[in-house]
């Protein structure tokens, strides 16, 4: 709870005799529903009465109908549905005085002075607008007889939270809007798609995708899929750009390459502000070129379809935060917003972000095109650099002599390829020797090592598994013959790309520098795995991926159960004995229990949910999903518990079990994949680079520090480097998991939106932050 919030205060009882109401305004995004539900549910979970406010502000001004009382099963079956089931228009009638005060009457009838507000950064300055002047509307209501001195007095004052729904992720203080990870995956399906009639023909293919004033869509998208060229609002191209293309697609041709990709935003402009158009860049390229080029338009596809994993979890946090800060709040706190820092659900002054947020259109229009990439975050930065660094340099004539080994070591997962690629580019560009490590330690061992060139990862972005090939054997038995392999092939640096065995696998390299001088080389992990279980990181490569298909299977599931009525279905999910996957999945596909190793149950804890299952089979929402993460418990098997519920449930349900298995780690990789993978790829090359530097000494390179072999991990809000060493304290190694995992202390909200009577002082609230400024580097 957050520290203003007195650890007494029953969680339960803080909404008693308080109203919230829940509206969606402004365009549609995938996920708006998960923040609904998990608001109505979490509202009534405090006692409080929800709301819902349908078709946006028109429903707040229209009242009557519009504006209706939410069950806990009127949000059941909206988790995986698109769009926004309680509606949302564009509204001019509250944009007018008048109108605002039809939506404060209405309001104050019901004593509703709470309002949780989901839409873009327009809709939300429209709710602090409403907020500031309540007390005014609610003077004249008084004076023009619609509303009592009474019950006046009862609404003295409004309070506002935002959460934002936005594909296009265009609003400032937060990494992720709700919605821009689901379009993303509408766009990568598209870009696969197209990919394979492209390279079928040789041809050219302009993909232009939404985003009038912002480029992240576009930016993502280039970045995931490895196009040749992108065009952003934010950063518009050189002058003479049209020669550096052409140059740029003829180069890409004369490597071997059978098609381009070039994305481009809507808004994407010339310094000058003129239009950059889809049709502008196909005549250009046809008419210069002679390539046969294709363009297509994505328009309102990328709203569309079922939110991703991603989303649902966004959404669901986002609800809670928003009733927490809603119920916390006092007159004097300013309108807040829901915004995700890295990994944390962090609140900032709305105001502060829409400022902000007009900050960039400001700089974006005065030609400070550095400074808006500045304004847009962090995030946004990170990527922008990334995508300059691996497509818009050409590999320097000259060579630094050094020699990067990469390798892949564990289980497969999708977007291993995509940092493999990302590394050796990288690589590349850096002047390095770039060699890809067959099959593990066995294959550095055996000597399966050979170069790899700028064209020979092509296409790997977009490739599921490991392209290298990869084995669970750890180095330790065979130290020899890999140290032997190191001075063979002139070996000075090394990036291990994989999960708990690479981590394993790292450290018996470094503790084998005592006794093999051919160990003493700068060594990187990078984490991937679908089981998210490697310490040093908050997220492992691979993990996204899994979670989207372990939530669209049960999906079908859910689909299933429904319309058969009384049935349920229990899912075993793989992830070893971390139960990151089962948790995660829980959460986006709603489910009623999700038993994993890190949390003990036992015969009570599964007596008890089955008798919750009995109890919602007296509801109108008749079904049932429980996940059970593989290692969970030996005794309570899948089995175990597929028969105790099916026994208890005699007559009232029935049962029925799926394993998912390997599915898990096939496919093709997500845009978070993609893209989380090509960022750690260049990372690592980057630093390693630098200590190479710093470990050469009298002609050759020596590194026998704990800093100098690393797991590269994300950590709360940034990537970082954390020695091999150091985090032995924080791993237990038997069960192959660390020791602390951020995600355990969001479990309590799976519990209560499955409507579990638990208390949710065991998870952490945010206090109120501030939007940093960035005048200093405006030179303001």
């Amino acid at each position: 709870m957050s520290k203003d919030l007195q650890p007494t205060v029953d969680p339960t009882k803080m909404g008693l005799g308080r109203s919230i109401a829940v509206l969606t305004s402004g365009g549609d995004a995938q996920g708006m529903n998960a923040a609904v539900r998990a608001t109505v549910r979490v509202g009534i979970y405090t006692g409080a009465k929800v709301y819902f406010v349908h078709e946006g502000y028109q429903g707040l001004v229209d009242g009557g109908e519009n504006i209706c009382l939410a069950t806990w099963e009127s949000v059941s079956m909206m988790l995986q549905l698109g769009g926004t089931v309680i509606g949302s228009a564009r509204c001019k009638d509250f944009r007018t005085r008048e109108g605002r005060m039809k939506a404060a009457c209405n309001l104050v009838k019901l004593g509703i002075t709470n309002l949780c507000v989901i839409g873009g950064d327009g809709s939300l300055t429209g709710a602090n607008e409403f907020r500031t002047e309540w007390s005014g509307l609610l003077v004249d209501l008084v004076r023009a007889g619609k509303i009592t001195e009474e019950e006046a007095k009862k609404s003295s004052h409004l309070n506002i939270v935002g959460i934002v729904g936005s594909i296009d992720n265009d609003f400032c203080g937060t990494d992720m809007t709700i919605g821009t990870d689901s379009a993303l995956h509408r766009i990568i399906e598209v870009v696969d798609a197209i990919t394979t009639t492209a390279q079928s023909h040789q041809r050219t293919f302009i993909l232009e995708v939404m985003g009038r004033h912002c480029g992240y869509l576009a930016l993502v998208t280039a970045l995931a899929c490895g196009a040749d060229w992108v065009f952003i609002p934010e950063m518009p191209p050189d002058d003479g750009w049209e020669n550096h293309l052409c140059r740029r697609l003829s180069d890409q041709r004369a490597r071997g390459s059978r098609l381009n990709v070039i994305i481009v935003a809507e808004g994407a402009m010339c310094k000058d502000g003129k239009p950059i158009t889809s049709d502008q860049i196909k005549k250009l390229v046809t008419d210069r070129l002679g390539f046969d080029t294709r363009t297509t338009v994505l328009g309102h596809v990328q709203r569309g379809g079922t939110p991703s994993a991603f989303d649902r979890i966004l959404g669901s946090r986002m609800g809670v935060e928003a009733v927490m800060a809603l119920l916390e709040a006092t007159p004097d706190t300013p309108a807040c917003v829901v915004t995700l820092s890295g990994n944390h659900a962090i609140r900032l002054p709305l105001m502060e972000c829409v400022q902000v947020t007009k900050e960039v259109t400001a700089a974006m229009a005065q030609g400070r095109f550095d400074d808006a990439i500045k304004l847009r975050g962090k995030s946004f930065e990170n990527n922008w650099n990334t995508y300059k660094l691996l497509a818009h340099i050409n590999p320097p004539d000259a060579k630094s002599n050094i020699n990067v080994a990469i390798m892949n070591i564990g289980a497969p997962c999708a977007g291993m390829n995509s940092a493999v690629r990302a590394a050796v580019r990288m690589g590349i560009i850096q002047g390095h020797s770039m060699l890809a490590v067959h099959e593990g330690f066995d294959g550095l061992a055996q000597g399966q090592i050979e170069p790899l060139t700028w064209t020979s990862v092509s296409g790997w972005t977009g490739k599921g598994g490991s392209m290298l090939g990869t084995k669970r054997t750890l180095p330790g038995k065979r130290l020899e013959e890999i140290s032997q392999n190191i001075a063979k092939f002139n070996i000075h640096a090394l990036v291990i790309i994989g999960g708990f065995e690479a981590y394993v696998g790292g450290l018996e390299l470094v503790q084998a520098r005592e006794k093999y001088e051919e160990m003493c080389i700068p060594i990187v992990v990078i984490p991937a795995t679908v089981s998210n279980n490697v310490p040093g990181s908050d997220f492992s490569i691979g993990a996204d991926t899994a979670l989207n298909t372990i939530t669209s299977t049960c999906d079908r599931i859910k689909q299933s159960a429904a319309g058969t009525k009384r049935r349920v279905f229990i899912v075993e999910t793989m992830g070893g004995y971390c139960g990151y996957l089962a948790t995660m999945a829980g959460l986006a596909a709603g489910a009623d229990a999700a038993y994993i190793f890190e949390e003990k149950f036992d015969i009570k804890d599964l007596e008890a949910n089955v008798e919750h299952m009995v109890e919602k089979m007296k509801t109108t929402v008749k079904r049932g999903l429980v996940l059970r993460n593989e290692s969970c418990n030996s005794n309570y098997t899948t089995d175990f518990i597929f028969n105790l519920y099916s026994e208890e449930g005699k007559g009232i349900f029935d049962c029925r079990k799926n394993v998912l298995g390997h599915m898990q780690q096939g496919g093709t990789p997500t845009p978070f994949d993609r893209n989380f993978g090509t960022k750690m790829g260049a990372k690592a090359v980057l630093w390693l680079t630098d200590k190479l530097k710093e470990c050469y000494r009298h002609g050759r390179i020596f590194a026998n520090t704990a800093d100098s072999a690393c797991v590269l991990g994300m950590r709360k809000r940034a990537l970082t480097f954390q020695p091999l060493a150091e985090l032995k304290e924080d791993t237990d190694f038997e069960h192959r998991i660390p020791k602390t995992q951020w995600w355990l202390k969001i479990r309590p909200i799976m519990k209560i939106l499955a409507k579990y009577d638990i208390k949710l002082d065991t998870f952490e609230h945010a206090d109120m932050e501030h939007v940093i400024k960035k005048r200093s580097f405006l030179g303001k």
